[in-house]
């Protein structure tokens, strides 16, 4: 089968590309998985918070607002709050002034989230500018958008073998074989596996394992209403999620790719510190996983043509913000893909670009 585009990834990146390369050409994308969004993208934060990350992400997260919008049901209020205990002023300063943060005192922060320990909570920060993401629907808003313009998005497709034609590329799946004239490098943290397997130089993307563990609501609290909470210098987080709290060590271990899990130890660190801000301690886990980030050596996404192989297209290392800015991100993609004129600022282009690891 033959197609305009190739897409190997069923995640956000791969899908949100998806759905704005239908409107130019024939697209087939390529999951490895049974179902979308098994990796990263499924077990994601699922925060909007477009202050958050190095300049160029913040942009691409900003610029992504006006889609999330424009949608019903996509983003919910969910408020951030950052707390600090003794010693921790230096980095709580920084946190709030790249978050944009305004302080509070511990008294309004405990009137927020009354678990939290006044012996120990030193300072506190709170805005409104963070929101849940339906992630979900979101997905499947961009599946359907693909479908309806003839876009196959196949699952259980897992790549075997890459090979560069005269005309474009030819892929080796479970699924088939599939060829196409670009083929759109999506594959998170698989995607210097499969750069390499295309024959075109790997660019440096690490994956990183996050662990995540769902507790009960602590002490039978209402967390519904309460907001996303960050230990300052991202030491832990924790927010609610349907009656339960979601609870995190932020830990950044790097790994090869690979189906997560959870590790006990740095579980169990984590909850330390996030048991130590509080009244109520863990007492149970419902679950817990784990999440590979990927991250290119700047920490900053790649979104282009590749330098030497200008038919394979990168749109890889999200790291922690592949949700937040999808909508700018893959518009991005298609604008490059189908040379027209970006929305996006000539210096954001080049900061995405791979062309900058030379």
């Amino acid at each position: 089968m033959r197609v305009d585009f190739l897409i190997i990834g069923g995640g956000i990146a791969g899908i949100s590309a998806a759905a704005r390369m239908s409107h130019l050409g024939s697209v087939v994308v390529l999951e490895a998985e049974a179902a979308l969004a098994h990796h990263a993208s499924g077990r994601s934060a699922a925060l909007y918070e477009p202050n958050y990350g190095l300049a160029p992400v913040v942009e691409l997260s900003q610029a992504s607002g006006a889609y999330f919008r424009s949608l019903p049901n996509i983003l919910s209020p969910r408020g951030l709050l950052i707390l600090a205990k003794a010693g921790e002023d230096a980095v709580f300063a920084e946190d709030i002034k790249v978050m944009d943060l305004p302080e509070i005192s511990v008294e309004a922060a405990r009137a927020i989230v009354p678990i939290l320990n006044p012996e120990v909570v030193t300072r506190a920060a709170h805005a409104d500018h963070a929101w849940d993401i339906d992630t979900d629907l979101l997905i499947q808003g961009f599946a359907r958008e693909a479908r309806s313009n003839g876009a196959q998005i196949l699952t259980g497709a897992r790549v075997s073998a890459i090979a560069k034609l005269a005309e474009g590329w030819q892929v080796q799946t479970a699924a088939g074989v599939f060829s196409g004239k670009t083929l759109i490098n999506a594959a998170g943290a698989w995607a210097d596996t499969v750069a390499t397997m295309a024959g075109v130089r790997p660019l440096g993307i690490q994956p990183n394992r996050r662990s995540m563990a769902r507790i009960p609501a602590p002490g039978g609290h209402d967390v519904s209403g309460w907001p996303m909470m960050f230990g300052c210098g991202e030491a832990w987080y924790a927010k609610p999620d349907a009656g339960a709290l979601i609870v995190s060590p932020a830990e950044e271990h790097p790994m090869a790719p690979h189906d997560a899990w959870a590790d006990d130890m740095v579980l169990a660190e984590g909850l330390a510190r996030y048991e130590e801000m509080v009244t109520e301690p863990v007492t149970r886990l419902i679950s817990n996983w784990a999440g590979l980030r990927s991250f290119a050596p700047d920490r900053v996404l790649v979104i282009g043509r590749d330098l030497r192989e200008p038919d394979f297209f990168w749109l890889a290392g999200q790291g922690g913000y592949g949700f937040q800015s999808s909508p700018a991100a893959s518009q991005l993609a298609a604008d490059l893909i189908g040379e027209r004129r970006p929305e996006a600022s000539a210096d954001l282009i080049a900061a995405l670009s791979p062309a900058r690891f030379g």
